[in-house]
């Protein structure tokens, strides 16, 4: 079976048996709030088009229970995933708030033996962590799907674009030695594709706060952490994703937390 399909079957018993209470899209952010007190987000990934699903497709889950909801996981329209995977995210609540945190993201680069002329695959710009990668003398390539972000070369690597691919995959099969992916790629379903393709000595993160906390989902694929993002103040992240805010705000009322797979 595939990511998707081990994340619906491994979380649907507890679906069954939850209520959803909030479900808010925000501009950067989605996220999920249930009746135990689970809250998750995910990335408002909308491919590239309208945000907005069909008339038709509207649906107010809120009061519902969480089975109707996670079913969307599977569906073609790109907002609809988003909602199932900060639901999923907020299913998994209580076991994510328990690992443990990583504050920074020495640690796991630490394990990953990142340093001076390491060969960093990344899918996705994430700036910050370019700037860890550049103080540690790593070379980075990097591939950047959603909008122009700053195409070109950094000195220490570069940002390819869409209709580069296959530049970027041959890098990441015969060059990387560590591949950072954003779990962005579950909603846009280019993960297992991107892990195929790597070659058998990359190690594999995923990371970012869409990140599902759950092993089980990741069997069979070739992925040695999970690094991603447990709410804490649940109100206050709820209220960041209904104002549009990104990433920075919403670590500030959660917990970056890391899972060795």
């Amino acid at each position: 079976m595939g990511l998707v399909e081990n994340l619906y079957d491994f979380f649907y018993k507890k679906a069954r048996e939850t209520k959803i209470v909030h479900v808010c899209t925000g501009l950067r952010y989605t996220a999920v709030a249930t009746e135990d007190g689970g809250t998750g987000v995910a990335f408002t990934y909308t491919g590239g088009g309208g945000c907005c699903p069909r008339r038709e497709d509207y649906r107010d889950y809120e009061g519902q229970r969480a089975d109707e909801l996670l079913e969307l996981i599977k569906s073609p329209t790109p907002i609809h995933r988003s909602m199932a995977l900060a639901l999923i995210n907020a299913l998994n609540h209580e076991r994510a708030v328990r690992l443990p945190e990583e504050p920074s993201d020495d640690g796991w680069m630490d394990s990953f033996a990142i340093g001076p002329g390491s060969r960093v695959a990344m899918v996705g710009l994430f700036r910050p962590l370019m700037k860890i990668l550049r103080n540690r003398g790593a070379e980075v390539e990097v591939i950047e799907l959603n909008g122009d972000h700053g195409a070109g070369d950094f000195g220490f690597g570069r940002v390819l674009h869409g209709g580069q691919e296959a530049i970027f995959y041959e890098k990441l099969r015969d060059w990387a030695q560590t591949l950072i992916l954003t779990s962005t790629s579950i909603l846009n379903s280019t993960a297992e594709e991107v892990l195929g393709v790597a070659g058998p000595d990359v190690k594999a993160i995923m990371i970012g706060p869409t990140t599902p906390m759950a092993p089980e989902a990741f069997a069979g694929l070739r992925v040695r952490m999970l690094a991603g993002t447990a709410p804490v103040d649940c109100e206050a992240v709820l209220r960041a994703v209904r104002h549009g805010a990104g990433t920075p705000v919403i670590q500030q009322f959660s917990r970056k937390v890391l899972m060795n797979l």
